[in-house]
């Protein structure tokens, strides 16, 4: 990396808050981006333009044609060619900034891997699109003392929130527990404007600058609703009886609050078991799922037809997944249209 930052960076350095010392410090600092659909898209671009000196990008997904409404890095070849997110988006910004280090990474992020995939990070930034793997984000920083940035969006809305260890609430603080799978609304049940994803990584991105050039986080949850034109800052305190950020106790960083997945022999299917028994109402996400999809319900299991798949999902929250044998596809289906 070079010391003279030339025209590159010139009006971001004339920014009189970052300025030379702190473009110095983005120039050599990592970042690692957890997710590259609609938000870390749009994280990874600015932070590349901005000149990170080094963005790790984690994946586990493939891109297709109906991500190109949302996640602007990508074309119709991406698309064409199912390349994996990671290496579409590295070779997407490699094209952009070749002063850089950009090193994608395609894999499923999980207990077993996230400490490696954060090593050496000075941030974390989370593009994901379930609670489940953004708490376990918020363990694996919280234990190895790295700030993260999270961000949620659906349809018009989005929050963002950064968390600094043990120096601002963690997300756990602000959500004590995960609601049931098919309790809570999804983009892919309740659509999501690129425009609500576009604002909020946008913000994430800034307040990834201001982090990076040692100045202090912005405090609070961001509220947003672009359609309305609304914005709201939410203040809450660290919770002391918090579970990860108080007590220590990093229970999705354990594996014992992570959801499991199994191949099941023979069967062309995996079976997701949650981390704890749920009670999920079938009645109520029939009705939901129908909208976008086959959907039949016969008073004690529901199943669900996306593409070449099918989802057979039980009251406790148990599914199995037919139409693949991989862990991590399965995963993410049941994400999509079930829930954490």
């Amino acid at each position: 990396m070079k010391e003279y930052y030339g025209s590159r960076y010139e009006k971001q350095i004339l920014f009189r808050p970052i300025g030379e010392k702190g473009q110095a410090k983005i120039s050599k600092s990592t970042v690692t981006i957890i997710g590259l659909g609609a938000l870390g898209t749009v994280s990874s671009n600015h932070l590349c333009r901005a000149g990170v000196g080094r963005l790790k990008l984690v994946d586990r997904d493939f891109v297709e044609i109906n991500n190109l409404q949302r996640q602007l890095l990508f074309d119709e070849q991406d698309a064409r060619r199912r390349l994996p997110k990671a290496m579409a988006a590295a070779e997407k910004l490699r094209a952009v900034n070749s002063e850089i280090n950009i090193e994608p990474l395609v894999a499923d992020v999980a207990p077993r891997n996230i400490e490696e995939v954060i090593k050496g990070s000075n941030l974390v930034l989370d593009g994901t699109d379930n609670l489940e793997t953004r708490l376990l984000i918020n363990d694996a920083c919280l234990k190895n003392r790295i700030p993260w940035i999270y961000a949620a969006v659906l349809g018009s809305i989005g929050m963002s929130m950064t968390i600094v260890p043990h120096q601002t609430p963690c997300l756990r603080c602000h959500l004590d527990h995960i609601p049931a799978p098919g309790t809570i609304p999804s983009c892919d049940t309740e659509g999501v404007l690129s425009m609500t994803t576009g604002t909020i990584a946008s913000i994430q991105s800034t307040e990834a600058l201001r982090l990076l050039t040692g100045l202090e986080p912005a405090p609070g949850i961001l509220y947003l609703d672009v359609w309305q034109r609304e914005f709201e800052t939410i203040h809450f305190e660290r919770n002391p009886n918090c579970p990860a950020c108080g007590a220590g106790n990093y229970d999705y960083l354990s594996g014992s609050n992570f959801s499991w997945a199994t191949v099941l022999c023979g069967r062309n299917a995996v079976q997701i078991v949650p981390s704890t028994e749920q009670h999920i109402i079938l009645e109520e996400l029939e009705t939901r799922l129908r909208q976008i999809g086959k959907v039949s319900f016969n008073g004690f299991l529901l199943s669900f037809q996306t593409g070449d798949h099918e989802i057979v999902l039980f009251p406790n929250g148990r599914a199995i997944v037919r139409g693949t044998t991989d862990e991590a596809e399965a995963r993410n289906l049941y994400a999509r249209y079930i829930g954490t």
